[in-house]
C-alpha cells in the first residue's frame, strides 16, 4: 500500500519537508491512528584523525539519511498486531500535514490526537499522547 496526499499517491516527499502527521484506517473496523513520521534520520560516524602532534582523536561525523518512511506502518502494537492479522490491503495511509520542522511535525501530531480526542474511544488504535515542545519552535516559523 501507497502513501496518499489529498486523494494523490505520494512517491516522494518535498524538498522541505522534515517530517509529516498521519492516519492510518482499518477498512473493515474503522478504527484509525495518528502519527508522525521523520523524513530522514541523523546519523552519526566516527572517523579517527591524526593530530600535528601525532595523536589521534575521534572525529564525529553528522550525516542525514533517507527513513524507511515508504514501509512504515505506525508503532502501536494493537495497530500492527491488527496488520498482521487482516493484511496490510485492508489500510490506508493518508499524509494529513507535511512539516518543516521535527518541532511543527512533533505539534501538528499532537494538535490532531488532542482534536480528534484519540485519548477518548475506542475509534482510534492511539494509547498515549506524547509531546514535548518549545514553545520557541513552534514560534520561529
Amino acid at each position: 500500500m501507497t502513501w496518499t496526499y489529498q486523494g494523490t499517491v505520494v512517491e516522494e516527499l518535498p524538498e522541505t519537508c522534515v517530517g509529516f502527521v498521519y492516519l492510518i484506517s482499518n477498512s473493515i473496523t474503522g478504527r484509525k491512528y495518528i502519527g508522525k513520521k521523520l523524513a530522514k534520520f541523523s546519523k552519526t560516524t566516527y572517523k579517527t584523525v591524526k593530530l600535528k602532534n601525532g595523536t589521534k582523536k575521534k572525529k564525529r561525523i553528522r550525516s542525514k539519511i533517507d527513513s524507511d518512511w515508504q514501509e512504515y506502518w505506525g508503532s502501536s502494537p494493537n495497530l500492527q498486531a491488527d496488520i498482521e492479522k487482516l493484511g496490510k490491503e485492508n489500510f490506508t495511509r493518508q499524509i494529513l500535514h507535511y512539516c518543516k520542522s521535527k518541532a511543527e511535525t512533533s505539534y501538528t501530531e499532537a494538535k490532531e490526537q488532542f482534536e480528534r480526542r484519540v485519548l477518548e474511544s475506542d475509534e482510534y488504535y492511539n494509547g498515549i499522547i506524547n509531546c514535548r515542545i518549545h514553545g520557541s519552535h513552534i514560534l520561529k516559523k
